[in-house]
């Protein structure tokens, strides 16, 4: 017989506010959110503007402590960790935000290198803004993304196209073993987001990582995902792998009614969340500097 893998992750009714809303008071940007996931899976994210898509992300990348609830990786109760110990445990995640926190002077070679961050020295780090340490990677990263022409130029040269699968080659080269990856394909065409969406699919096969994708497209979740959860007004209302017509239409079923109703939504404060690749990227350039 044949015993079941322990979960990866693990929330337990995880209940996670809005900025500047005191504990307790009225309104969730995620609600008694229960989610096990095994290393190794792949589950696309769905649901209306405002839904929690990007909160989700932001919480398992553990950018922000939630008011409510436990959050277990392989484990380990990751808030009761001290701060190092929680430092450390950040290297197993990468959250790749959809407007990636791309220096723009920088060049993109440099930019995608810093994806090994977490596993660096402060030294390295910092020799890496001069003099790339592993140009080659960066460059096969980009190829993935058919990017790889752009490999010695400015970001700020980049379309917003470029620059999000600029991010995301960057996200090849963490080392980490839960990819975050918030809709990755917003900016770009049909085809573009067909390959960018198989070859995030197949890098997480290949290194047999876990991975994580909001997206708006629901009809490449659909025919791409063995998992899909949908997610509206901060609650799970389905995590499935046959998902029928009827639940996508239930999901979307007066969404922009719902979202103009609630101003505390998700898009009015996800942006004032930095993203842990940002954070991390900030503190690493303030030291440098």
């Amino acid at each position: 017989m044949t015993m079941q893998q322990s979960p990866q992750v693990d929330l337990r009714h995880l209940y996670v506010q809005y900025p500047g809303k005191r504990h307790g008071s009225a309104g969730w940007a995620l609600e008694d959110i229960g989610l096990q996931i095994r290393r190794g899976e792949q589950i696309a994210v769905i649901g209306p503007s405002g839904a929690g898509k990007t909160t989700l992300l932001q919480t398992l990348a553990c950018a922000s402590e939630p008011a409510r609830g436990e959050y277990f990786f392989h484990g380990q109760a990751v808030w009761q960790l001290s701060g190092s110990q929680r430092h450390r445990l950040r290297r197993q995640l990468f959250l790749a935000p959809q407007t990636p926190p791309l220096p723009p002077r920088q060049r993109v070679v440099t930019a995608v290198l810093a994806g090994r961050l977490p596993q660096w020295s402060f030294l390295q780090a910092c020799q890496n803004l001069l003099y790339p340490s592993d140009p080659r990677a960066a460059f096969d990263a980009l190829s993935r993304f058919h990017l790889q022409h752009k490999l010695y130029d400015r970001v700020d040269h980049l379309s917003g196209g470029e620059r999000q699968r600029c991010g995301l080659a960057r996200l090849l080269l963490s080392g980490a073993e839960l990819l975050l990856v918030d809709e990755p394909l917003s900016a770009l065409d049909p085809t573009l987001a067909l390959q960018t969406l198989q070859a995030l699919q197949q890098t997480a096969r290949e290194r047999q990582v876990s991975l994580v994708c909001s997206l708006h497209q629901v009809d490449l979740a659909r025919r791409h995902f063995d998992r899909i959860i949908g997610l509206r007004n901060g609650k799970i209302m389905f995590d499935s792998q046959q998902v029928s017509d009827q639940m996508i239409a239930g999901l979307y079923q007066n969404a922009g009614t719902a979202l103009a109703a609630n101003p505390d939504s998700e898009l009015n404060y996800a942006a004032e969340i930095p993203s842990l690749s940002e954070t991390m990227l900030a503190t690493d350039r303030g030291r440098c500097s």
